[in-house]
């Protein structure tokens, strides 16, 4: 069989910032109850960024620690790329910054923006570097600063969002083209801007020229999520050429926990392969997958060798699924 190259992750790294915003700390602020918003979310707790540090700080953090974990350095990274919502500046790209803080040699760096979605479309995008030889060290960061973005007064947002930042080194090493090498194995992204009204932000640089405030149809976000989400699994599954049963861990973009059960039925993943960190992390946008892959490789569950199925959906609409073999 011909070898081919895999974009094989190598190390992985998180960071949260360190205030804890409890459900009871926002209903202080928000007519809303814990038990309110456990009930239709999962969701206890989530982190705050502290008024100084930007989304670059987060990043960098979560960079450091996968670089650690994989054994490199600044000194080796060549792509950086960062998925975001909430970039330090309309530019230059967030990633840049990163590049800078980390004192990363000269090297590509660009921001990717799908939303939630923007880690899974993040790493497709590495693998057109990585799996063609053309980036030896690519860092791969999810990572956001949602409360940014929040409504205060609006409790069917506010309650469900949180910051942080996760990262991936990814770098290329030969397989035998089958399921079992180690590495991005399939993909399936999916785009349609006809549902733009379900869930976006209501301020843009070329429109009212300030950053405007999160809005979301929930309803008919969890609605679309569902089916959409299940889609597209089947179809990375079908590109990696494995069977969702064979998956040893479902690691899904952390929106609520009614969500994540959801696609697991439709699926018949079992509940048990389902990584879920919304009830600590809430919904952290593009850092969430990372972000829950991290917490399940720290306490043990996930292991090197494993197969990982990865999916997200988030405004545009925006969804995408992938196939990893860690």
């Amino acid at each position: 069989m011909t070898k081919v190259l895999r974009s094989v992750a190598t190390g992985v790294g998180a960071y949260l910032p360190d205030e804890i915003v409890s459900n009871d700390d926002l209903a202080k602020v928000v007519d809303t109850t814990d038990e309110w918003i456990v009930e239709r979310t999962g969701i206890r707790q989530r982190h705050r960024a502290a008024p100084d540090q930007a989304v670059s700080d987060l990043a960098t953090a979560a960079a450091q620690r996968a670089l650690a974990a994989a054994g490199r350095t600044a000194a080796d990274v060549d792509l950086i790329i960062v998925a975001t919502t909430t970039p330090d500046l309309t530019f230059p790209a967030t990633a840049t910054i990163v590049q800078r803080k980390l004192g990363c040699p000269v090297g590509v760096a660009f921001d990717v923006q799908a939303v939630c979605s923007g880690f899974v479309y993040a790493l497709s995008v590495a693998d057109g570097f990585v799996a063609r030889g053309r980036a030896r060290c690519a860092l791969v960061i999810g990572a956001e600063t949602m409360t940014r973005l929040m409504d205060w007064t609006d409790r069917g947002t506010c309650v469900l969002f949180g910051d942080g930042a996760g990262a991936v080194v990814l770098e290329p090493k030969e397989g035998e083209g089958a399921t079992d090498d180690r590495g991005l194995l399939g993909f399936a992204l999916r785009a349609d801007g006809t549902k733009q009204d379900l869930l976006y932000v209501d301020g843009g640089v070329s429109t009212s020229g300030q950053v405007g405030k999160l809005r979301m149809q929930g309803n008919q976000v969890f609605r679309h999520a569902v089916v959409n989400i299940s889609e597209a699994v089947i179809a990375a599954a079908a590109d990696a050429g494995v069977p969702v049963a064979d998956v040893d861990w479902f690691i899904p973009h952390q929106a609520n926990q009614r969500i994540l059960e959801g696609v697991a039925r439709r699926l018949g993943i079992d509940e048990q392969k389902v990584v879920s960190t919304v009830a600590i992390h809430a919904n952290t946008s593009a850092a969430s997958i990372p972000l829950a892959l991290d917490h399940a490789i720290a306490d043990g569950r996930i292991k090197p060798g494993q197969l990982l199925l990865l999916e997200a959906m988030g405004g545009g609409l925006t969804w995408g699924a992938c196939v990893l073999r860690l």
